[in-house]
C-alpha cells in the first residue's frame, strides 16, 4: 500500500517539550528581565510533567539561571543559534508513517520565513535541521525534506484520523507558497500532511496577530471529536462579528463519522494593548498538552479560572495549569506559540546523559 501519513496529534504522550530561550539579540532585547521571568515559570510547569530541551543563544547563561533547582524531569540544554523565541513555527512536525513494511517515525522539514517574509528568519529556517544533525532524534526517526512548502507549525491542527484543521488566511497569504495557485497548494498541503480532510475556516484573525490567523489562536482539537475554541462575549469589541461567524463555521461542521463537533468556547480575554496603544492577540486557545496535563496561558483577568474550569471539566483525566502569559503577549504570541511537543519514542535518550 501506498505510505499513509500521519500528523501525531498533541494529545499523544510525549518524550519532551522543547523551547527557545529569549535573547538580547531577539525582539525580546528590551524586555528580557520580564520575559526571561515568564519562560522561568513556563519552564517549571513543564518540568513538572516531563521532560524540557531548551534552545540556548548561550548555553552557560540559561544554565546558571536554573543552577540549584531540582525538578521531576530531566531538563536539557543545546546551545543553538536563533531569530526569535516562537519554536512552534520552525520547529519539525512529528508524523506516523504506515505502509506494507511497517509504521515508522518521522519529522517534516518545512520552510519557515518569518510569517510571509514580515521578520528575519534565516536562523529559525535552520533549526529542524539542526535538530537532526546534531542526533537529537532517535536513530529510527527519518527525516522528510518539505521545503517545497511554507508551512508553521501554530497554523494546523490535527485530529490524528486524517482531519487538518486550519485558516485560509494564513494557508493561501501570497508572501508563504507564491508559485501555487489555491486548488494546486490544496493539493501539496494534503500529500505533505497526509490530510485525508482540509479543513479551512475564513472567519476569526485576532487584532496583532501578525501570523494572519494561526489556527493555534482560535480553535484547537482537544479530542478526534471535541474542538475549543475562541468566543467573543463583548458585542461592542471588534472581534465579535468575525467570532460569530467563525462559531457559525464549527457548528456546521462535522466529525468523520457525520457526527457535529462538542465544542467548548473559551472566552475572548479582555482587551490587552502595548504602551503604543496596540490591541495584543490574547487568547486562551493557545494552551499546551503535556503528559497527565494541559498548560493554559493566562492573563491577569476574571476569565483566567473560568478558562481553566472549563478545560478541566472537558479534560477530566488531565490536571490543569495556568501559566502567566502577559509578557508573551507582548511580542504577539502566547504558550502553545513558544512552545513544542515531540513524541514518545523520537527523542534520542542516549544524548543526553546529564
Amino acid at each position: 500500500m501506498e505510505a499513509k501519513l500521519t500528523l501525531i496529534p498533541e494529545w499523544e504522550p510525549q518524550d519532551l517539550v522543547l523551547i527557545t530561550w529569549p535573547h538580547a539579540e531577539s525582539d525580546w532585547a528590551d524586555m528580557l528581565d520580564e520575559v526571561e521571568a515568564c519562560y522561568r515559570e513556563m519552564a517549571r510547569a513543564i518540568l513538572r510533567f516531563e521532560d524540557l530541551l531548551i534552545l540556548a543563544h548561550d548555553e552557560n547563561y540559561v544554565k546558571q539561571i536554573f543552577e540549584g533547582e531540582h525538578f521531576e524531569h530531566r531538563l536539557r540544554i543545546l546551545e543553538m543559534p536563533s531569530n526569535d523565541t516562537w519554536c512552534r513555527d520552525y520547529a519539525p512536525l512529528a508524523f506516523r508513517v504506515s505502509s506494507d513494511e511497517g509504521t515508522f517515525k518521522a519529522i517534516a522539514d518545512f520552510t519557515f520565513n518569518g510569517w510571509g517574509m514580515k521578520f528575519a528568519a534565516n536562523k529559525d529556517n535552520l533549526i529542524s535541521r539542526c535538530l537532526y544533525l546534531s542526533r537529537v532524534f532517535a536513530d529510527d526517526v527519518s527525516m522528510m525534506n518539505r521545503l517545497m512548502c511554507v508551512l508553521e507549525g501554530g497554523g494546523v491542527e490535527s485530529d490524528g484520523q486524517g482531519t487538518i484543521l486550519s485558516t485560509y488566511g494564513c494557508i493561501y497569504e501570497p508572501n508563504r507558497n507564491a508559485g501555487f495557485d489555491e486548488e494546486e497548494l490544496s493539493g501539496l498541503l494534503a500529500e505533505v500532511l497526509g490530510a485525508e480532510r482540509l479543513i479551512m475556516l475564513r472567519n476569526g484573525e485576532l487584532e496583532g496577530d501578525d501570523t494572519d490567523g494561526h489556527i493555534d489562536t482560535l480553535a484547537r482539537f482537544v479530542t478526534p471529536d471535541t474542538i475549543a475554541y475562541v468566543k467573543c462575549l463583548d458585542p461592542r469589541d471588534g472581534h465579535y462579528h468575525a467570532l460569530e461567524r467563525m462559531e457559525q463555521e464549527l457548528l456546521a461542521l462535522r466529525t468523520t463519522s457525520g457526527e457535529p463537533y462538542k465544542l467548548i468556547p473559551l472566552p475572548l480575554p479582555k482587551a490587552i494593548y502595548d504602551e503604543d496603544g496596540h490591541r495584543l492577540p490574547a487568547t486562551y486557545a493557545n494552551f499546551l498538552f503535556v503528559n497527565g496535563g494541559l498548560l493554559v496561558p493566562t492573563y491577569g483577568q476574571d476569565y483566567d479560572n473560568e478558562v481553566l474550569k472549563a478545560l478541566g471539566e472537558a479534560l477530566p483525566d488531565r490536571q490543569i495549569v495556568g501559566v502567566d502569559c502577559q509578557a508573551l503577549i507582548r511580542q504577539h504570541g502566547s504558550l502553545h506559540c513558544a512552545t513544542m511537543q515531540i513524541p514518545e519514542g523520537f527523542i534520542n535518550q542516549n544524548k543526553w546523559e546529564l
